[in-house]
């Protein structure tokens, strides 16, 4: 069953360090004018915006994410489009090394596909979140005890000496996303896939365990992004406003009549995911809230939770098993969709 669900996108220069410095620390291009109002300075003006609306779609992503864990989920399935359809075991790794940046997600050899990869890094920092909160909260009450302990000795810790803790996001092996409290599974799907076997394999996911969460990876339309910068697209502007008053509303059934045709027209990459999510989501009665609607570099990119709050329950200690089914250790299986 279903109890949540989050919509994120997936760039590559969502991931910080695609970005370099101006990824990390919000700085502007290197090339920027250094004084008086010109064409620089409108270049850099823009990058800046962009730059904001980029760390303002990582802080949606990481709350829609904490979102689904907040549900208590006993599996949590991330679904993205890819060339052809392929269940991937929870600890598997991505790269960007197609997209001619070294930067990589996981350890061992990359096989996820991009929109895989990026969902991948959002579970690692929340992952790498969770763990260091743990620590934290560890770290104290050995402290509180340690103290006690100490004044009913007579000695006290020199001041400033640390504690050790166990790295973030690592309570025992694999990347921080293991950290979390559920059993992970990736699953890539066809971006071709047609809409009703989309519908029917959410379905399927839905029903893996007594308590579900999706993550469906996918952008809107980047039609825009190979026309004029800023001239209106009627037809890639009413689509994303109809994709997001349907994630806002968690309208399952307008997810569901989205258009095949119109991916490659449009660049639509989240139609197929955002279609599996529909079939996952129909009856399960979620409230949808729609986090996020940006257009940096003219790419939309919607997030999107949806909620049941009837279903939530307290959360529960890490754990890193397998997902229902994987009894391998290879990080990839194909199917035939």
């Amino acid at each position: 069953m279903l109890v949540a669900a989050a919509v994120c996108p997936h760039p590559p220069l969502l991931i910080p360090a695609a970005m370099g410095a101006a990824g990390l620390d919000g700085a502007g291009p290197a090339d920027a004018g250094q004084d008086g109002a010109g064409p620089a300075d409108a270049g850099q003006d823009g990058a800046a915006a962009a730059d904001a609306e980029l760390r303002g779609l990582r802080a949606s992503c990481a709350a829609a994410v904490a979102g689904l864990l907040a549900a208590g989920p006993d599996l949590l399935v991330v679904v993205g489009g890819a060339a052809r359809g392929a269940v991937y075991v929870g600890h598997a790794a991505g790269s960007l090394r197609d997209f001619g940046i070294t930067v990589a997600v996981g350890s061992g050899e990359p096989v996820l596909p991009l929109s895989l990869t990026v969902g991948a890094w959002l579970l690692d920092q929340a992952g790498e979140g969770r763990a260091a909160g743990h620590a934290g909260e560890g770290r104290a009450a050995r402290q509180a005890g340690e103290g006690r302990a100490a004044r009913q000795a007579g000695t006290e810790r020199p001041a400033g000496q640390a504690l050790r803790a166990h790295p973030a996001g690592q309570p025992g092996t694999g990347p921080a996303r293991c950290a979390l409290p559920c059993r992970l599974l990736l699953r890539a799907v066809p971006t071709d896939m047609p809409p009703a076997n989309c519908l029917r394999l959410g379905a399927e996911l839905a029903g893996l365990a007594p308590r579900v969460a999706l993550l469906a990876m996918g952008d809107a339309s980047a039609r825009k992004a190979v026309g004029v910068h800023g001239v209106a697209d009627p037809a890639a502007d009413s689509y994303d406003a109809e994709a997001a008053a349907a994630l806002a509303a968690a309208d399952t059934g307008t997810l569901a009549r989205l258009d095949p045709a119109l991916d490659d027209e449009l660049m639509i990459a989240g139609r197929a995911a955002w279609q599996v999510l529909a079939g996952a989501a129909d009856g399960a009665a979620l409230r949808g809230r729609l986090r996020c609607a940006v257009a940096p570099y003219d790419v939309s990119y919607l997030v999107a939770s949806w909620q049941n709050s009837a279903a939530a329950r307290p959360d529960r200690s890490p754990s890193c098993a397998p997902s229902p089914g994987d009894s391998s250790s290879s990080g990839v299986g194909p199917l035939a969709d």
